[in-house]
């Protein structure tokens, strides 16, 4: 599974990769079916806005039970996206996605282990390989999203940005991993998203919200009338459309089950020892 491109980047592992990588024992190019809610949401199409909250409820994440829709797609009158995907993860832990998301940007070689048919390539813009955490850190992405190969900066932010109560997750074992997307090269951050994990009988389960385009697009830095004002202008130049929304979703609910069946595994294989106890405080 080795396709080159520009800049000797390729998707997948090469041959030599599969040889010699410490995770090649990891690396599954075949991805199983979809689960029926998120074919059930795809053969639905897109829904009316009025059932997906935007960005400003993030916070409501944390209340019991679920949003009116947990797995679909819709496009807003300000034109932009808004995706949601349920992933239902047994015998993965909270921690381990926690610990995922400051590990796997590291190198491109473990980027890939999450979506061997989208992922081509992963670096912490700050250079840095021996931190073990994300939040206030820019991880600079290569990933295919249905056809289109995206240039992204992924700027990790603390999940208090957008009014999540850190406190209640911590006593809960939950985890929100939080961020704005950008446009690699360009001062426009695009949208928000949050990926909420919270324990469930026998594992976790990630509830993933995506806040695209439309109002969400700010530039960085300008958080005033003007910069409201740049926003709605590059917002226009690049409209999104239900097209991304189900492209986006796939994606998402592709890459969130695939990675869920060989985290634990990986998890125990990379984690520090100190931190790698799950078996012992599952739900």
């Amino acid at each position: 599974m080795h396709g080159s491109s520009a800049h000797g980047l390729h998707l997948g592992y090469s041959a030599q990769e599969l040889q010699t990588s410490v995770y090649a024992p990891f690396f599954k190019p075949q991805m199983q079916a979809l689960p029926a809610h998120v074919r059930e949401a795809i053969a639905t199409g897109a829904m009316a806005h009025e059932l997906f909250p935007g960005a400003e409820s993030a916070h409501a994440l944390q209340r019991g039970g679920y949003w009116p829709v947990e797995t679909g797609y819709t496009v807003t009158p300000d034109g932009a996206i808004r995706v949601f995907v349920l992933t239902h993860m047994p015998g993965v832990s909270p921690a381990m996605w926690d610990w995922w998301f400051a590990w796997h940007g590291n190198e491109a070689q473990r980027y890939k282990l999450w979506h061997p048919q989208a992922h081509v390539h992963v670096a912490w813009e700050d250079g840095r390989s021996d931190l073990d955490h994300y939040v206030n850190r820019v991880s600079k992405v290569v990933e295919y999203v249905g056809s289109d190969r995206l240039n992204l900066d992924i700027r990790f932010v603390a999940p208090a940005r957008l009014g999540i109560d850190e406190a209640r997750l911590k006593a809960r074992g939950e985890v929100a991993i939080c961020a704005r997307g950008s446009l690699s090269g360009t001062p426009m951050e695009t949208g928000w998203l949050v990926h909420h994990l919270r324990p469930v009988h026998g594992g976790c389960e990630m509830r993933s919200r995506f806040w695209i385009a439309g109002d969400n697009v700010r530039p960085r830095g300008m958080p005033g009338l003007l910069g409201k004002a740049l926003a709605r202008l590059a917002a226009r130049v690049r409209p999104f459309g239900a097209t991304q929304g189900q492209e986006l979703l796939v994606h998402c609910a592709q890459e969130m089950n695939h990675l869920a069946g060989i985290l634990p595994e990986l998890y125990q294989s990379f984690a520090p020892k100190q931190s790698a106890s799950f078996l012992e405080s599952s739900p």
